[in-house]
């Protein structure tokens, strides 16, 4: 089972997205939280622990989570989607874009 974890920045639209998408693939399981302090679920030291491979959506996101969570970040891998806050909540154009830039990712 690969643990996936999806950061934005206010956990609205693309880190939710790709929770949803991804949740329906076999062996993973997923979450997803933003880093902004008004974010629907803000970024805990927890689902750091929690996940094998972190993904974030631009590069600003691991640079706050490398400084604000560097003991648990440490050991991580974290991938850079490089996608940027101009979608809706599942637009199909996100999505698509995510199924590309994450698959290879959650091969077991």
């Amino acid at each position: 089972m690969i643990r996936a974890l999806f950061v934005c920045s206010r956990n609205r639209l693309r880190s939710p997205t790709a929770e949803a998408v991804f949740a329906a693939w076999p062996g993973v399981e997923t979450d997803s939280a933003g880093l902004a302090p008004d974010a629907e679920t803000v970024l805990s030291a927890e689902q750091i622990e929690w996940a094998q491979v972190i993904f974030v959506m631009e590069r600003a996101h691991k640079t706050k989570i490398s400084k604000g969570f560097s003991s648990q970040f440490r050991d991580k891998k974290i991938v850079c989607l490089d996608i940027p806050d101009r979608y809706k909540y599942m637009q199909p154009e996100l999505v698509m874009v995510l199924k590309k830039k994450v698959e290879r990712f959650l091969r077991s």
